[in-house]
């Protein structure tokens, strides 16, 4: 029996060889569509999966308030808040704490082993870790033991990769590598353990951890550093990760967090406007719904993975009704077969099982194709989506029981109701040809071609504001030039001295200035792109500290506003003029002159500002145009520049367009001559800018091309109704041609019907696109507007397309001999 039946299947394939490929093309495309982008949003969300306890591991987010305003949410916590937590909530389990100064300061690091050609690699992915800290996070330890490889001061774990880089194939256990950084550090550190390669569905990923135990000796037996790195409540600088007992509500532990603080930090009064706030976020939710300071990566989106779902049951759905549309459109010319079959006694139940079996059978062949597509696919998508390479969809659980899905739920869904059309046919009726123009099953196919374009329409649209929302990101006006700007970090390894650092520094940025290749440089603490780490309260001296509001602070030299072509709107910059405005004088921002309170940039230009907290009282002498020192991602807030000629952090070098790699050759030969020992490392400042928008950029590729296979597959389906339709009308047409019609009327016969189904389908989606599109976008502050181009592009975009997949079809038959369609068959 199964053999009978897959041979009908096999001739039924062979006879309508043209409506089998167009079925076959359209499933396989989209179901391979559908597996590309469930293999994005399955990595997207497997995030710690790895971790067998990732379920009751938590990461400890500090809100800090001042003055009655939040002055950031991060993702870092105070030293001491881990071990307070497990001493006063029972439900805390065992704490871990990293402290992220691998990329806050410079650090190199060196094989000590080998003192006359050592390896120096420059290490930003570094953290000083507690023990703990592995079994937390999952870290596997391929040599050495997690529970005390961590314990002692100046020992390390390092990652494979390291130790390679390293040690190059020889056991790195019980040797020793060197840490240099720019705060005079010198240390040898001991390798205790070696662990696996950060996989790369992790939030945290790191290559060398050292022992905060040795932290703790920094301060030549003096007890600063304990109290500071230990036990301190000052500064918030340790990520710290809690694990609660296996069943334990979050929110009830959160709901001491309170009192725990007032006990620890007593000093910070509610009452005054100073207060912290700390809630617990789920490790394995950190990727996707993360946006703090300090975060130790760019996080994901979970907007972006919700939106590409969306698209993926979209375009399976899409390939479905091409099915089913096409099927049930062919079942006229089955009719027969089926009439004959039933007068040779074959029964109902088998002709539907015939038939389902035919639309499984052909969804199993549809999804061989597809797996063909996703192999070649593949590394494109990677390439727009950045999910790795050895993210293999074979090996993903989810992919087995979506193909088992495919295949029988699509087989039964797609295949049930043009099962129950063609067995229902009363085989006198059939065998009279009396369903020749019967209208079963239009009402149904229409439905599904309105649904087919609605789903088009809806995602051209979403494409067209995806495009435009980051064309409005990239082409806003910054307020900065960030274009041909190369950064170098200062060195990592220093002199002993603060005072020869900062004449080497300054000697390099002068040697720099005299080459024509170069058109400036400049100094500062942070960068554009790069939350300001510092913020204290600014007031206006007739105000009370209670009334201060909080200001981002970042310090410069001389020329950095200059170079950075920053604009000032009243005032002047900074000038070496003016001997005193290191001590004096301060620059703020528009956003910073309407927080204080100001009328006009004129009006604040020579006022004094307080900042109680440092104890100073500077004047103002310049008004900043507002400029986005974070992406657009985030709104400009109240910032106040300074300036310093020492502890600077970044140099900044523009280029001219011509010589940049000029420049960088000028840049590498005087750093090798100014900052012996220390890697020569660099980047380009536009490049960092817009890697915040690295999500934003990976949804528009992915959406883009996603929704041009949605509107592929449904062109496919149209064709082979059009096929079906011109074929069904050949005689109405020969008789038309007959009696003088023109191939225009003819055409316009046969597209009128195509051109109501879009009307409708425009009603629908226009709406839909709307409200979807404008939750999109609320979750940016600074957003583009959905006009009405957006709506009559994607409607006449679908109504071109469609206009011209039935055109291609019913020209030809409009010019087809009508003597040939006018003979009985």
């Amino acid at each position: 029996m199964l053999k009978n039946y897959i041979s009908l299947v096999w001739r039924t394939l062979l006879k309508h060889r043209s409506f089998s490929v167009i079925n076959i093309t359209g499933l396989a495309i989209g179901i391979s569509a559908f597996w590309l982008i469930l293999r994005y949003v399955s990595f997207e969300t497997s995030y710690e999966n790895f971790n067998p306890i990732s379920e009751d591991v938590y990461r400890v987010q500090l809100d800090v308030y001042r003055n009655s305003e939040l002055v950031y949410k991060s993702s870092e916590n105070y030293p001491g808040v881990g071990a307070a937590l497990v001493e006063d909530i029972p439900e805390v389990i065992s704490y871990g704490r990293l402290y992220n100064m691998g990329s806050k300061n410079n650090v190199v690091i060196s094989n000590y082993d080998v003192p006359s050609d050592p390896i120096q690699l420059k290490q930003t992915k570094f953290l000083y870790s507690d023990a703990s800290s592995l079994d937390l996070l999952g870290t596997e330890l391929l040599y050495g033991n997690s529970e005390n490889a961590l314990e002692e001061p100046f020992t390390m774990v390092i990652s494979e990769t390291m130790a390679e880089n390293y040690f190059s194939g020889e056991d790195p256990m019980g040797k020793f590598l060197r840490l240099e950084d720019d705060d005079f550090n010198d240390e040898l550190c001991k390798i205790t353990g070696v662990f696996k390669d950060p996989p790369p569905n992790t939030h945290l990923k790191f290559h060398v951890l050292i022992s905060t135990a040795t932290l703790y000796g920094r301060d030549n037996g003096q007890g600063w550093a304990t109290r500071r790195y230990k036990n301190g409540w000052g500064r918030k600088d340790f990520y710290t990760y809690v694990q609660l007992q296996q069943g334990t509500d979050p929110a009830s532990v959160e709901e001491m967090f309170p009192e725990l603080i007032e006990k620890y930090n007593p000093e910070l009064i509610r009452e005054e406007g100073n207060w912290d706030e700390m809630s617990l976020q789920k490790v394995s939710d950190i990727h996707l719904n993360s946006r703090l300071t300090d975060e130790a990566e760019v996080n994901g989106s979970w907007t972006t993975v919700y939106y590409l779902a969306i698209i993926a049951g979209f375009i399976l759905i899409i390939a479905w009704i091409n099915y089913i549309n096409l099927s049930t459109a062919k079942a006229m010319d089955r009719a027969k077969e089926v009439g004959l079959r039933k007068v040779l006694g074959s029964h109902k139940k088998l002709l539907v099982f015939q038939f389902i079996f035919e639309s499984i059978a052909i969804n199993a062949l549809a999804m061989i194709v597809a797996v063909i597509m996703v192999l070649i696919a593949t590394p494109l998508f990677d390439q727009m989506g950045g999910t790795p390479s050895g993210y293999l969809l074979w090996n993903q659980p989810w992919f087995w029981g979506s193909a088992f899905v495919i295949l029988i739920f699509g087989g039964l869904a797609a295949g049930a109701y043009p099962a129950f059309v063609l067995s229902s046919y009363k085989p006198i009726s059939v065998l009279r040809g009396r369903l020749k123009t019967s209208s079963q099953g239009v009402v149904l196919r229409r439905i599904l071609v309105v649904i087919q374009f609605t789903a088009s329409i809806t995602l051209i649209i979403g494409t067209s504001i995806v495009f435009q929302q980051m064309g409005h990101m990239q082409n806003r006006d910054l307020g900065f030039s960030p274009e041909q700007i190369i950064v170098v970090q200062r060195p990592a390894i220093a002199d002993t001295s603060r005072q020869v650092n900062i004449n080497k520094f300054n000697s390099f940025k002068s040697k720099l200035e005299g080459y024509q290749s170069i058109d400036g440089v400049a100094i500062s603490m942070s960068l554009p792109g790069k939350k300001l780490r510092f913020k204290t309260g600014v007031r206006i001296p007739r105000n009370s500290s209670e009334e201060a509001v909080p200001f981002a602070i970042n310090l410069m030299d001389y020329n950095y506003h200059d170079m950075m072509e920053m604009e000032l709107v009243a005032g002047r910059n900074f000038s070496k003029d003016f001997t005193n405005d290191p001590d004096t004088a301060v620059v703020i921002n528009e956003t910073g002159l309407r927080a204080l309170g100001f009328q006009s940039a004129e009006e604040a230009i020579g006022q004094n500002v307080v900042l109680d907290e440092w104890e100073w009282r500077p004047v103002i002498i310049g008004v900043l145009k507002d400029f986005h020192q974070e992406s657009l991602q985030e709104p400009i807030v109240p910032i106040l520049t300074g300036v310093r000629e020492f502890g600077l952090e970044y140099i900044m070098v523009k280029t001219k367009t011509s010589g940049i790699k000029t420049t960088l050759s000028i840049m590498e030969d005087t750093w090798k001559a100014s900052f012996s020992g220390n890697p020569f490392d660099y980047f380009f400042l536009d490049e960092y800018f817009n890697s915040y928008y690295e999500s934003e950029r990976q949804f528009m590729s992915l959406f883009t091309v996603f929704s041009v296979l949605a509107i592929l597959v449904g062109c496919l389906g149209l064709f082979g109704l059009t096929l079906f339709s011109t074929n069904q009308k050949a005689k109405e047409i020969g008789i038309r041609k007959v009696l003088g019609a023109s191939i225009s009327g003819v055409i316009l016969l046969l597209v009128k019907d195509v051109l109501v189904l879009l009307a409708l389908a425009n009603l629908i989606a226009w709406p839909l696109s709307y409200f979807s599109m404008n939750e999109w976008l609320n979750n940016y502050p600074y957003k583009t507007n959905i006009g009405f181009e957006n709506f009559i592009f994607a409607g006449f975009t679908v109504f071109v397309v469609a206009l011209i997949t039935v055109s291609i079809q019913t020209l030809k038959s409009a010019q087809a001999n009508p003597v040939e369609s006018l003979k009985d068959e």
